[in-house]
């Protein structure tokens, strides 16, 4: 059922999120991989279903089912697509990879069904962050595991530029980089731009167009919007604010100094459903002092800079909130859990933590003066706790330490392999 040929992009298995989902293997968890379009989730699931062909399991054993396809319409419905799996299912195991399932109406149901009425394991992916709340949570609760896919990593960039252009993209990685920065991460930049290299009008149309079929598919529809003008103007607001502190007050202020009355709840709506399709990631404040989450303020950044770039337009000078949202997706993909750090006079980029672990980070550009060193370094030495800290920039020096605060290179910290 559906497209199954393996591309080029299946050329950089992202053993990430295919070792991860692997390890779940015929556990009784259906396996939900989610993220925004285009971020790489079908190409996942289809090295899922490879992987299985390559353990020995018969291909009459799986079953794919992309439902972007127009092939799917026939069981587009909950009793359509759980008879079409009735018919499939024989005896033994099989496999149900679904591919965009949030189009089937009432899907939970179908899955809760085959997981009681089948012996099969399931993998499923979807592009809305409501795929895990609802009635998933409801009649799957402690029964899945969620697996987030976000766009390439600066080392899986690198690594897709040379399956395309053959060439070794390491060789200069300050400017690899700036294409990082400047096109973003979503693999199939790559294999538009091909061994020709990244050409701004070929890149951005592809992207603009992602944003467009995001916003429309996953919001506009999703949430049955209507005013639509209203909703660009707010993206074109949090992005033109990339780390910067955002909340629905200051964008409805900004909208009423333009013309435009609209309540508080509205803005926050908005807001809410633009993160749900993941073209924006909210991060919340932490109080360090307090020891507390602080519930206002908070900031917002891009899933990803390439779509904010084309989008909003790239602009040089705005390299520091560019290199803020590269480390802050980072960290979401090393599976912290990431909170921007408040002390009374000061604020701290980043406060991300695991399991018992905890790591503080400044980032800067460049650590141009002493004034500038000063600055990015004087709120983590008010932090008087044995957690690592860490000051990020883009300066060519080697690491060292200042009163236990260690200064890195923004780049090699990104390709550190963790």
């Amino acid at each position: 059922m559906n497209d199954l040929s393996l591309n080029k992009q299946t050329c950089v298995s992202r053993p990430r999120y295919l070792e991860f989902a692997l390890n779940y293997l015929d556990k009784p968890l259906i396996k939900v991989i989610t993220g925004m379009r285009r971020s790489g989730k079908s190409v996942i699931l289809k090295l899922i279903r490879q992987e299985l062909l390559n353990r020995g399991i018969a291909p009459e054993r799986i079953l794919y089912i992309n439902f972007e396809s127009q092939e799917t319409a026939p069981f587009s419905t909950q009793q359509t697509l759980y008879q079409y799996i009735k018919d499939f299912a024989k005896e033994g195991r099989f496999y149900l990879l679904l591919d965009e399932v949030q189009y089937v109406e009432n899907w939970e149901r179908v899955l809760a069904s085959c997981r009681v009425d089948f012996n099969c394991d399931i993998f499923i992916t979807g592009s809305n962050a409501k795929l895990l709340s609802g009635e998933l949570a409801t009649l799957l609760s402690g029964r899945y595991i969620n697996i987030p896919v976000y766009p390439l990593s600066f080392e899986e960039f690198l690594q897709f530029r040379n399956a395309f252009t053959g060439e070794n993209a390491a060789a200069d990685r300050r400017a690899a980089f700036f294409d990082y920065l400047r096109f973003g991460g979503l693999p199939g930049i790559h294999e538009i731009a091909g061994s020709a290299g990244f050409e701004p009008d070929i890149i951005r149309p592809y992207l603009i167009d992602i944003f467009n079929s995001v916003l429309l598919k996953d919001v506009i529809s999703r949430k049955q919007i209507r005013d639509t003008e209203l909703l660009e103007r707010i993206v074109r607001f949090v992005m033109d604010n990339i780390g910067h502190i955002v909340s629905a007050k200051s964008i409805s202020d900004f909208l009423k100094h333009q013309g435009r009355k609209h309540s508080t709840e509205t803005v926050y709506n908005y807001l809410a459903a633009l993160s749900e399709a993941y073209l924006l990631r909210k991060i919340g404040r932490y109080d360090i002092k307090g020891k507390r989450q602080l519930e206002t303020l908070e900031k917002y950044y891009a899933e990803d800079a390439g779509i904010q770039n084309a989008v909003y337009g790239y602009h040089e000078t705005d390299i520091s909130g560019l290199l803020e949202n590269a480390v802050c997706l980072e960290l979401l993909r090393r599976g912290y859990a990431v909170s921007i750090g408040q002390l009374p006079q000061k604020e701290i980029d980043f406060i991300a933590t695991k399991g018992g672990e905890k790591i503080y980070i400044q980032v800067a550009y460049l650590l141009a003066d002493k004034a500038v060193i000063d600055r990015e370094f004087s709120g983590l030495e008010e932090i008087q706790d044995n957690y690592p800290k860490l000051v990020l920039s883009m300066d060519p020096v080697w690491e060292y330490n200042r009163e236990g605060i260690i200064r890195r290179n923004i780049i090699d910290w990104l390709l550190d392999s963790h």
